[in-house]
């Protein structure tokens, strides 16, 4: 072999190794952002596994289409009851785990040694304070991003920041957050033109109301949001607060024509009414059958889905030619089936019983 040649073999070498050291660097990039807590994140591309702590954090993963780079779980998740994003998903029970979870660890976060046993890029988490996610990051040694929901227990148009902060991240190039804040805003704009014209005076309210917790009649929210996406005003509009637990001598004074029950407390409430039938049968809801069973509306915060399911399911009640062409099953299905890819009305009626007049045992 000639010199000449030598000197050209080496040279093209030379140029292949070059182009391969900066293939490498652009594909092992970083992306800079800000997180749901106004923190500056930066975060090594591409994400190849991630866990999720804190109320709703798998959800909105879920609901993002990112469930195959879960590589770890709360302990809570393992038990599906409530959350159609877990039956939609029975495989995270196999997952291991990275701690208990639910409300008490918000702040506190997932087990450490756990977490990091998962080998995970980045750990998504809701709720927790910027401080606290920074002393974890920094525990950690792997990304903490905060996602919110925005005011909890309410349906808020902060998570379609959270969504779109999912797509950078996880780098979604098919449009998916963009699908979820139209899907989301066009059940709100079809709910409010069903009812802009017409006229509702009836006393609603709504009780059983899931917070940190499930409970019973007495606790329910001031702006529920399936009322509010119908333009209907609970008979508690006027106190003060979100989640209320009221008096319950007021729900005798105030005695609702038609109430709504929410599946998350209706054991709470059916084991109420066996101690107390006297105050139940004082309300004109109950003795007129005029009380139905809707779906757990918070389970793990707000179950997006479930709540529109819920209002549409509220407007065949409330305004039934309106939404005459409404099943309220059916239409449960294709919303779960959008968000999660496979509808599991079934699997919360199973659970907590379907849509449809509430008869408690006595």
């Amino acid at each position: 072999m000639g010199i000449f040649v030598l000197k050209r073999i080496l040279a093209f070498s030379a140029v292949l190794a070059l182009l391969w050291m900066t293939s490498s660097v652009a594909l092992a990039g970083s992306i800079t952002v800000t997180d749901m807590a106004g923190r500056s994140v930066t975060i090594d591309l591409p994400v190849k596994g991630i866990v999720c702590a804190g109320p709703g954090a798998l959800r909105l993963i879920a609901y993002m289409n990112q469930t195959e780079k879960v590589v770890g779980v709360e302990e809570i998740e393992r038990d599906p009851t409530g959350r159609p994003y877990a039956y939609a998903h029975p495989e995270f029970k196999s997952l291991p785990t990275i701690g208990p979870g639910g409300p008490a660890y918000i702040d506190r976060g997932p087990d450490p040694e756990a977490t990091l046993a998962c080998k995970p890029d980045l750990l998504f988490v809701t709720y927790m304070q910027g401080q606290n996610a920074n002393k974890l990051q920094n525990k950690l040694g792997i990304p903490v991003v905060v996602l919110s929901y925005g005011d909890l227990a309410t349906f808020d148009e902060t998570v379609f920041d959270s969504f779109r902060l999912i797509g950078r991240i996880m780098e979604c190039n098919d449009g998916r957050a963009d699908a979820l804040v139209e899907f989301f805003t066009q059940m709100k704009k079809d709910l409010f033109e069903r009812t802009a014209v017409s006229e509702h005076r009836q006393k609603v309210y709504v009780g059983g109301i899931g917070h940190k917790g499930s409970h019973g009649i007495d606790s329910t929210l001031r702006s529920y949001p399936p009322f509010e996406f119908l333009g209907v005003k609970s008979v508690v509009e006027g106190l003060k607060g979100d989640h209320i637990f009221i008096d319950r001598e007021k729900l005798l004074e105030w005695d609702p024509d038609v109430i709504f029950i929410d599946g998350g407390g209706g054991h709470l409430i059916q084991a109420d009414i066996e101690k107390n039938p006297h105050f139940y049968e004082h309300l004109s809801a109950f003795k007129k059958g005029r009380v139905y069973l809707t779906l757990p509306y918070n389970h793990y915060t707000t179950n997006l889905g479930t709540c529109f399911a819920n209002a549409y399911y509220v407007g065949t009640v409330l305004y039934p030619e309106a939404f005459k062409d409404i099943d309220p099953g059916k239409k449960a299905n294709d919303i779960y089936k959008f968000l999660l890819g496979k509808g599991v009305y079934d699997d919360m009626k199973r659970s907590f019983g379907g849509y449809g007049s509430w008869l408690p045992m006595h």
